[in-house]
């Protein structure tokens, strides 16, 4: 197994509208390949913001990269460039 998780930190100026865009684009990413279990929700601790959260698990590391590399990942990648900054965690599980 292998663990991914994203914490997107969402700018400021980013409407509410697009912050459910954007978590119904991620969520819409669970059925690609290679993913065993995916999770996207808002954080309830906005004391920094609003951040959603993406857990995910996938089959193998060579599942993740064949995902990462899906269009539709690629799209929802570039989507949320726009309005949100992020950092991963990836391991083994």
């Amino acid at each position: 197994m292998f663990r991914h998780i994203v914490l997107f930190r969402v700018h400021d100026d980013v409407s509410h509208d697009r912050v459910e865009e954007a978590i119904e684009r991620l969520r819409s990413l669970a059925s690609l390949p290679g993913v065993v279990d995916w999770r996207v929700e808002l954080s309830l601790d906005a004391r920094k913001g609003r951040v959603i959260v993406e857990d995910a698990t996938f089959v193998d590391q060579g599942g993740f990269e064949r995902f990462r590399l899906d269009p539709r990942h690629v799209h929802a990648a570039e989507a949320m460039s726009h309005i949100a900054d992020w950092w991963n965690g990836d391991y083994a599980a």
